[in-house]
């Protein structure tokens, strides 16, 4: 068996890149860090790294011991998690969700890390296959996603749905032409495509032939950011209503009134094999209400048609 003490050496030494560093951070000497590297590669009978100068690089034994190293601290730390009192107010919960939904998220979660400062949540706003892999690789307690992924590790709660939603300014028609729409300009982001594939074809399929073929006016990266141009009266965008719903600025901007409405389903996701604790089950219940919250909005603005 791998000595743990110089697994431990080694994995900081990636993590730092520098010997001198590692020794700080570990409490050790420059020698003792070169002297647990040295007998780690006479156990394996392999080099780790290769000297680069003032620094290195990773051999394939190397790229290979560090993953061990990373998954062992990795159980580490949820045994010792799981060996702490199930206090709700003591411990790290991890989330993952889409861009859209962090964001009405993130301020509902502030409260209870007020009112908890033993309390640590990490909140990943990722693609919906990022969320699924970490949750079927332990790295996410909770994730949201928008489909039950029906697998016998995973238990998935539905919380309800949120609607898709056609943006544009407050002063224009709110029942829009595609004509209207190819005039102003799609304001773009990494998912806007597959949005308009799923909207516009419901309700323009006389005219929408394929996002490819929209005219694009802007391409906006940051979810947070992507309906500013729109408020200032340039363009058109697709967003969840989440994306909607929390920008500072949401007076200035409408929902189309499109006569087919669409809407992603929201599922509560997380491992079988790991009962939740009192931290994470606190957190699931916010995660709940905020999914119940969009859509007592929607239901509060327009009536809808669901497809």
């Amino acid at each position: 068996m791998l000595n743990a003490a110089w697994l431990r050496t080694f994995a900081e030494l990636c993590r730092t890149g520098h010997f001198t560093k590692t020794a700080q951070n570990l409490g050790m000497t420059q020698p003792g860090v070169s002297q647990h590297l040295r007998k780690l590669e006479a156990q394996l009978g392999h080099p780790l790294i290769i000297r680069q100068g003032k620094g290195f690089t990773l051999t394939a034994a190397g790229e290979a011991v560090l993953q061990l190293a990373q998954s062992r601290r990795e159980e580490e730390r949820q045994l010792m998690q799981a060996l702490q009192t199930d206090d709700p107010h003591q411990g790290d919960v991890r989330i993952a969700c889409s861009g859209s939904f962090a964001l009405p998220l993130m301020p509902a979660l502030l409260p209870l890390m007020q009112q908890a400062p033993g309390l640590s949540i990490r909140l990943d706003a990722a693609p919906q296959a990022s969320v699924l892999q970490g949750l079927h690789e332990g790295r996410v307690d909770l994730g949201v996603l928008g489909h039950d992924p029906a697998h016998p590790r995973l238990d998935a709660r539905h919380l309800g749905q949120e609607q898709l939603c056609l943006v544009i300014p407050a002063d224009q028609n709110p029942r829009p032409t595609f004509h209207d729409l190819q005039q102003a300009g799609f304001i773009a982001h990494p998912d806007g495509f597959g949005y308009a594939d799923e909207l516009f074809a419901l309700n323009y399929p006389d005219r929408f032939t394929g996002a490819e073929g929209l005219h694009q006016r802007a391409f906006v990266n940051q979810i947070g950011q992507i309906p500013t141009p729109v408020v200032q009266g340039i363009g058109y965008t697709l967003l969840p209503r989440s994306g909607f719903q929390t920008h500072p600025d949401r007076a200035m901007l409408r929902i189309a009134d499109l006569p087919h409405k669409r809407h992603h389903q929201l599922w509560l996701v997380s491992r079988k094999d790991r009962p939740m604790t009192a931290r994470v089950e606190g957190v699931a219940r916010l995660v709940a209400q905020v999914a119940a919250r969009l859509a007592l909005s929607e239901d509060a603005g327009m009536g809808h048609q669901d497809v």
